[in-house]
């Protein structure tokens, strides 16, 4: 066997022949350097020029490191000024009850839909489309057997329409364009007259492009109290909470925390909530440091009370509970999604307060 080196004519027949050999033949410190045989074609290295030093970089500046106790008490100073800012002071106030006009005998509600401003937290400023300049819309309380007139006045750019949602209504006022009435157009009037039918907790809210339109505040609580009072519980304040959830953020009345409104007893006082949720999620709402005893479900009594601490208010329900004010302090109420009211930032969204004094 030939003990010449490979060249680079070398027949395929030829390598196999001899190619076992010749790798055992050639230092591995040759092979390695042979990889490194500059190309003819390569670009020549440019000349050293003295005056053209390298000049070593300037390393970048640095933020200071913080140590883990430094890094904890710039979060807890966030939590501690949310904290501290509640209830803070914005513009606006939703879901404040409308008093009506009476035309001979029939309670009468005007309700101007309009495109506004709304602060939803202390700087907090977005578009909103609201009644009568209120997110939540107006709060309207009637009694069970009325006679009520809802006028809507439409200063939208689009379309829209009221649906009472959980009324038990004759199907032409039932608001929904397309299947029981028109679309209301932009300057448009619409009236929509009823007998107050079954008593409960319900809402209003718009029902075309409700995506959009509800979420933007088209909505509000409607409240139907009973002819026959007897197997009303005796409570000492009534509370009508509307959850929310779009673009403003995850609200409650209109506002996030720390803009949030606490809701206030005495010690021994008996509060009656009533939970309405105009969103696209479900909110498990928890009270902490006292139960809640649940009466009602989408405006009908439970058979049986019942309790809890975390209840579940999915889109379109309305729940009804009691609590029972018998722990002084300031607790904590939110919704237990926690994503919808705490981060690093501190708490937020679907946050605020039962205050038992």
């Amino acid at each position: 066997m030939s003990d010449a080196p490979l060249s680079l004519t070398t027949s395929r027949r030829a390598f196999l022949r001899h190619g076992a050999t010749a790798a055992v033949a050639i230092p591995a410190v040759g092979f390695l350097a042979s990889c490194d045989v500059a190309r003819s074609d390569a670009p020549a290295a440019p000349p050293h020029d003295p005056a053209k030093q390298a000049v070593p970089a300037t390393p970048a500046a640095t933020a200071p490191t913080l140590t883990a106790r430094e890094k904890a008490e710039r979060m807890d100073a966030m939590h501690e000024a949310g904290i501290k800012a509640f209830p803070a002071k914005t513009e606006g106030k939703g879901n404040v009850v409308m008093q009506p006009r009476l035309e001979k005998g029939v309670k009468v509600y005007d309700l101007t839909c309009a495109e506004i401003e709304w602060e939803i937290a202390p700087g907090k400023k977005k578009t909103a489309w609201a009644y009568n300049n209120q997110v939540p819309g107006p709060q309207i309380r009637v009694r069970e057997g009325d006679r009520v007139r809802v006028n809507l006045i439409n200063n939208l750019q689009e379309s829209t329409a009221i649906h009472f949602h959980g009324l038990e209504l004759p199907v032409a006022m039932d608001g929904v364009p397309y299947i029981t009435q028109p679309p209301v157009k932009p300057g448009e009037t619409f009236v929509y007259e009823l007998t107050v039918p079954n008593a409960g907790s319900h809402m209003y809210h718009s029902h075309h492009n409700a995506t959009r339109q509800v979420a933007l505040g088209l909505l509000g609580a409607f409240i139907v109290e009973p002819k026959n009072r007897t197997r009303e519980p005796k409570v000492d304040v009534d509370y009508v909470m509307v959850l929310n959830d779009g673009p403003h953020g995850y609200t409650v009345n209109g506002k996030g925390f720390p803009a949030t409104e606490p809701i206030v007893a005495k010690l021994g006082q008996t509060v009656r909530i009533r939970y309405m949720n105009e969103g696209m999620m479900i909110h498990p709402m928890h009270l902490h440091g006292m139960h809640m005893t649940v009466i009602a479900k989408d405006g009908w009594d439970q058979p049986a009370p019942w309790k809890c601490d975390t209840l579940n208010i999915a889109p379109g329900e309305r729940w009804d509970v009691l609590v029972k004010c018998n722990n002084p302090g300031t607790w904590a109420f939110h919704c237990h999604i926690l994503s919808h009211a705490e981060n690093d930032h501190g708490m937020f969204g679907m946050v605020t307060a039962l205050i038992v004094k």
